[in-house]
């Protein structure tokens, strides 16, 4: 990857501080940016972990007391069924995986979202989404009842067996997508996701131009988003979008819409790449100190409900990940008769929460505030 210019973000008690470090390539950012946030003596910064405060205390101590407001958007985690294995898959998805949502469970989900006057996004997940038998019918569903669908997509899925229309399918339900390319260089996306998983994720993309995705006008929404390549935090959204952009026009004659750049969380498989590396530690602490208190107003969790394979309810699918049910007690789809009854519930949180906050924090749509 090029070199591009990269700044850091880090809360002392409210205060946002920015630091232009000049012009550096991925391969830099990590220690630059560690270096950086972890040598400042802030009072309080450095003993969080000893100390085991949690991220409940770290909100207090600015005055909040995190709950959910209007809910507008559903995501539903369809299985870890995946045809890739990336590094930093917070679901330790893949080709193996057996977790997958029954029909059953699909149709239960589409009563409750048809009982629900608040969602207007239904925004579905995985593993890949669009291996689950019930994933069509799903997509179809929640458009009929005037949702706006998204579906994370991984590129290549559309190069599997059986899926050789999906590219249609999302044109003509109006999908909008929102594609994992965690770089613009084959060298790096192959280490995080794979061999050859950048010249098909490519293929994919011109695929989707050819039909009009990414085209302004078109009303095909095509998004990208980037996950750092290591123990670092993400550069500044706005300006990686730019260089993205001319980067894949110039090379490939491709284009998109957003750049949503996210935090890499500590979770499942991209916290055993720490440990191998020995910067789990260092990895936890960096997000700890790069709590940053102007991106709680828009942390996801205020405004989503995650649906678990298997029908139990979470407050973000980070929860799902390590079982913390929603507002901290255990509910399934089985269990309400609308997702509207948790519109201003208790949002349940953890240590992994500090990635949300760290920087200029990271949501499912990308940063949280912009530079």
């Amino acid at each position: 990857m090029q070199a591009y210019p990269a700044t850091i973000i880090y809360g002392e008690y409210g205060k946002v501080v920015n630091k232009h470090l000049g012009h550096l390539s991925e391969e830099d950012l990590g220690g630059k940016l560690s270096k950086l946030l972890n040598k400042r003596q802030y009072k309080g910064l450095n003993t969080l972990q000893e100390s085991k405060i949690t991220f409940e205390d770290k909100l207090s101590q600015y005055g909040f007391h995190l709950r959910r407001t209007a809910l507008k958007t559903i995501q539903i985690s369809v299985g870890k069924l995946c045809n890739q294995t990336c590094i930093h898959c917070h679901v330790n998805a893949g080709p193996k995986k057996t977790e997958i949502m029954t029909a059953e469970t699909a149709d239960r989900v589409l009563k409750l979202l048809s009982n629900s006057s608040s969602i207007d996004l239904v925004d579905f997940t995985g593993g890949a989404p669009e291996l689950n038998p019930a994933f069509r019918s799903m997509v179809a569903r929640s458009h009929s009842l005037g949702c706006s669908v998204m579906d994370r997509c991984n590129l290549t899925v559309l190069f599997v067996n059986g899926q050789e229309d999906l590219a249609e399918f999302f044109k003509n339900n109006s999908v909008e997508i929102v594609a994992s390319l965690p770089c613009y260089s084959r060298e790096n996306v192959d280490k995080q996701r794979g061999k050859g998983v950048f010249d098909k994720s490519i293929d994919a993309l011109r695929r989707l131009n050819s039909l009009g995705y990414g085209h302004e006008g078109s009303g095909l929404r095509l998004d990208l988003v980037y996950n750092p390549g290591d123990a670092f935090l993400p550069p500044p959204q706005e300006t990686l979008e730019k260089q993205y952009k001319k980067e894949l026009w110039g090379q490939f004659g491709i284009v998109f819409n957003r750049l949503y750049v996210m935090t890499n969380m500590p979770i499942s498989r991209w916290e055993e790449y720490l440990e191998r590396t020995g910067q789990e530690g260092q990895y936890k602490e960096l997000l700890i100190n790069a709590f940053n208190s102007q991106t709680v107003g828009g942390l996801m969790c205020r405004t989503l409900v995650s649906v678990g394979w298997d029908g139990r309810l979470y407050d973000c699918d980070f929860n799902q990940m390590f079982e913390i049910p929603i507002g901290g007690r255990h509910k399934t789809i089985w269990d309400i008769e609308s997702f509207d009854e948790f519109n201003d519930g208790i949002i349940a949180t953890g240590m992994h929460c500090f990635g949300c906050t760290a920087g200029a924090g990271s949501s499912c749509e990308g940063s949280l505030i912009n530079s």
